[in-house]
């Protein structure tokens, strides 16, 4: 019989409590200190809402370097019944090697039995094998006689959302696109529009993280992609990645209830030479 919601917040726990005693010495950081204080806190029944999904980092060292591995942890409400989301950087790995070592290890957790606590598992299979991945991502990186440049895919996605408000979820937003060298912009408030720009990988990866687990309202309404030799800078749209807040209207009584001015939005869209999108998002030609 499937374990309950309770059954599986009291299970990680558990197993956060052995991993903390595992990783002492700052080697696990939690995304939100408060995570696993508001799940406790939720089980003893003080916290009515469902508590926040419980993130960290895992930094596991390779063997005989002084390399590091982050091993990014996501465990959903239902976990152990349901797989982690699990994912590994390192400066160390090239992007092939990063990937293929990503699919081994997610294709791992696949076949451990459902149930079983699985993330200091996982960590020593990562401790077991990275060595491998950073040694072909050496062999990778010895110039060959004939130097030829990268192909990159640049990518660009318009993604809606009935609304964004809360702090940590935009904090998630910003960081994400940070690391993943992604430009672009988000607007707050109500409608929700998130712009990113990169590499098709790092745009997809961002696309499938910030959706995980449970964002329910947000779709992507429009991509677009080009073959790129060389640099993709010349490309993007924006210069960096921003957060927008603009001036709000409208108050129906209802905490956060307020719209967005549509009319500044779309002079942003402008200054970027992408008025166009305005009607793909909303179904509305804007008024130039």
């Amino acid at each position: 019989m499937a374990a309950t919601t309770r059954e599986c917040l009291e299970l990680q726990l558990l197993e956060m409590e052995m991993l903390l005693s595992m990783f002492p010495n700052k080697e696990l950081v939690l995304e939100n200190p408060n995570s696993i204080l508001h799940t406790r806190r939720y089980l003893e029944g003080i916290r009515e809402s469902l508590p926040s999904i419980i993130e960290f980092l895992i930094f596991v060292n390779v063997q005989k370097s002084e390399v590091k591995a982050e091993m990014h942890v996501s465990l959903p409400h239902s976990y152990p019944q349901e797989e982690p989301q699990v994912f590994v950087r390192s400066v160390a790995l090239d992007r092939q090697q990063q990937n293929f070592l990503n699919k081994e290890l997610v294709s791992y957790i696949h076949s451990l039995d459902r149930g079983e606590l699985c993330i200091s598992i996982a960590a020593q299979w990562l401790q077991d094998n990275i060595s491998t991945y950073i040694q072909n991502s050496k062999q990778n990186d010895e110039p060959e006689c004939e130097i030829k440049e990268a192909t990159y895919t640049f990518h660009r996605m318009w993604i809606y959302s009935h609304h964004i408000y809360r702090q940590e979820l935009r904090k998630k937003i910003l960081d994400y696109a940070k690391r993943l060298n992604l430009t672009g912009f988000c607007l707050t408030g109500k409608p929700g529009v998130i712009c990113i720009e990169g590499v098709k990988e790092q745009c997809e990866e961002f696309w499938r993280d910030i959706r995980y687990p449970n964002w329910k309202h947000i779709s992507c309404k429009h991509s677009e992609s080009k073959e790129v030799t060389g640099k993709i800078d010349d490309l993007r749209l924006f210069n960096s990645f921003e957060e927008l807040a603009l001036t709000a209207h409208g108050d129906y009584g209802l905490r956060n209830d307020y719209h967005m001015d549509l009319g500044q939005f779309l002079e942003y869209l402008k200054q970027h030479k992408s008025e166009h999108i305005f009607h793909i998002l909303f179904g509305v030609e804007g008024k130039y």
